[in-house]
């Protein structure tokens, strides 16, 4: 277990290190250029500055989104209701086959239209979706599960 979080946790702080240092340097270039007077220079400058607090924002919504999904897919784990796929066909790439991966979908939106309140059933439909290849539904669905179960949490459902 201390392996494969050791395995996932050293890029990530890598990548964050590297943008942080590429933020501190783009910040600079952008002083700089704003501090020279000229006035296409201070409109660049302020474009450029502009650039870390935009990379700042996707850093810290990334991590937040990454560590919210793991908290729930502890939840899952701890509670056996992972999305069991280990006895599912794969492609060669690893991936599920395209008809496994949509049968599994089916079954698991059937459990949510059942109950769409539950977080678990979001969760699980989004894993589905992640499983079926449709990214961006699956990141909406557990953007709601992560809400439903903080609403959980908080007593405020």
């Amino acid at each position: 277990m201390r392996k494969d979080l050791l395995k996932v946790l050293a890029p990530i702080t890598f990548i964050v290190i590297a943008l942080i240092f590429y933020f501190v340097l783009l910040g600079t270039r952008g002083v700089e250029l704003v501090r020279s007077g000229s006035g296409a220079a201070i409109g660049l400058g302020i474009g450029v500055l502009l650039l870390p607090l935009v990379g700042v924002w996707i850093l810290y919504a990334s991590l937040r989104a990454g560590l919210q999904h793991q908290h729930l897919a502890r939840r899952i784990h701890a509670e056996g209701l992972e999305l069991d796929v280990t006895d599912l066909p794969r492609r060669p790439s690893g991936k599920l086959d395209r008809d496994a991966a949509d049968a599994l979908f089916e079954k698991v939106k059937l459990e949510w239209e059942a109950d769409p309140d539950n977080w678990r059933n979001s969760y699980r439909l989004a894993r589905a979706y992640d499983h079926a290849g449709d990214r961006g539904r699956a990141r909406d669905t557990m953007r709601r599960a992560v809400e439903l179960e903080r609403r959980e949490r908080h007593g405020t459902a």
